[in-house]
């Protein structure tokens, strides 16, 4: 069997488990379905996920769903301003045997899983985001001058409330830049929180079932990673991240007024991984560009920001990237 016709195999197989892990989620996860598969498409990339939204809008019941799903060991950290380094990392401590010879023995911490929700991240203070963003990074983390390893898959899925920022230590530019995507949850529809109400105020409930394992995802990022991507969505990619550098030399005079800093080469290749997660998840062999403008704000938004004078004449960040993808895409397109 050629490399050819075994990735096209493998791709089928994969966008099949996709459609019935998709289905089992949103038999919990109800009516959000852009929130789904912004979250599959986190795990696919083998990235992290930072869920903006407020409280009650079903943000913990989506990861525990996915943990279930996806057939990740799952743990849930409630952050909090008095949450230290070794809450979420663990610490030794000096053990006493039988025999009366004492040594000292590392205790794990919730960290040590496959998938963390880490719950209110902007309430811990930057000493404990700090030892979070090792882990994201290096998938590793350092107790005691020892570096230990995290198991693979390992993923973090963060929230964070948008209202209330009393007591509360914003994300450092680096920590955001680790986030694969930027994931809004919005209320829901009429007819969505209608549907919500039938499934969850009954005698029983919809349970989800497991549709993949570790090693089943683990297989998965490395088959994303080799999905062809055409020469049209690179350019396009590249074309939009770098329209947002203000000090390009092609950014548009509307950018270098309005934008204090842009999107780093990470943000073009978290585009490249989410690109080929979407176009899986829709049963499609590649991207194309409409992929690249339905990826643009959840890559983009947490990786830029507004200067003080475009936020106080109330310039939206949102129709920034929303005007700038348009022309770029439709450039590409017609290309």
């Amino acid at each position: 069997m050629s490399d050819d016709t075994e990735l096209v195999a493998g791709i089928e197989k994969l966008e099949a488990r996709l459609a019935d892990a998709r289905a089992s989620i949103t038999r919990r996860f109800i009516g959000q379905d852009r929130v789904v598969d912004l979250a599959l498409s986190a795990l696919l990339g083998g990235g992290h996920g930072l869920l903006i939204g407020l409280p009650g809008l079903g943000k913990t019941r989506l990861v525990d769903t996915l943990g279930t799903v996806m057939g990740l060991n799952t743990n849930r950290v409630q952050f909090t301003p008095d949450l230290m380094p070794a809450d979420i990392l663990g610490s030794e401590v000096l053990e006493t045997g039988v025999d009366g010879s004492r040594a000292f023995k590392f205790i794990e911490g919730p960290i040590f899983c496959q998938l963390l929700m880490a719950d209110e991240i902007n309430r811990a203070s930057p000493r404990t985001q700090s030892a979070l963003l090792q882990a994201m990074q290096e998938r590793q983390v350092t107790v005691a001058g020892q570096d230990r390893a995290l198991s693979p898959p390992f993923h973090v899925l963060a929230t964070q409330n948008p209202i209330e920022q009393e007591g509360t230590y914003p994300l450092p530019e680096a920590q955001l830049d680790r986030f694969l995507v930027q994931i809004d949850v919005p209320h829901p529809d009429r007819e969505t929180e209608r549907a919500i109400l039938l499934a969850t105020t009954g005698a029983s409930e919809e349970a989800a079932h497991q549709v993949f394992s570790p090693d089943d995802l683990i297989a998965a990022q490395a088959l994303l990673r080799r999905m062809p991507v055409g020469e049209v969505v690179m350019e396009a990619i590249l074309d939009l991240v770098r329209a947002f550098r203000p000090e390009d030399p092609n950014a548009s005079d509307a950018v270098r007024a309005t934008v204090a800093w842009g999107p780093g080469p990470r943000a073009a290749q978290a585009l490249m991984l989410t690109v080929r997660a979407r176009a899986l998840i829709q049963g499609r062999f590649a991207p194309d560009v409409t992929d690249v403008a339905a990826m643009a704000h959840p890559v983009l938004t947490h990786r830029m920001a507004l200067s003080f004078a475009a936020r106080a004449q109330g310039d939206s960040l949102a129709q920034l990237i929303t005007d700038k993808t348009e022309a770029i895409t439709r450039s590409e397109a017609a290309a």
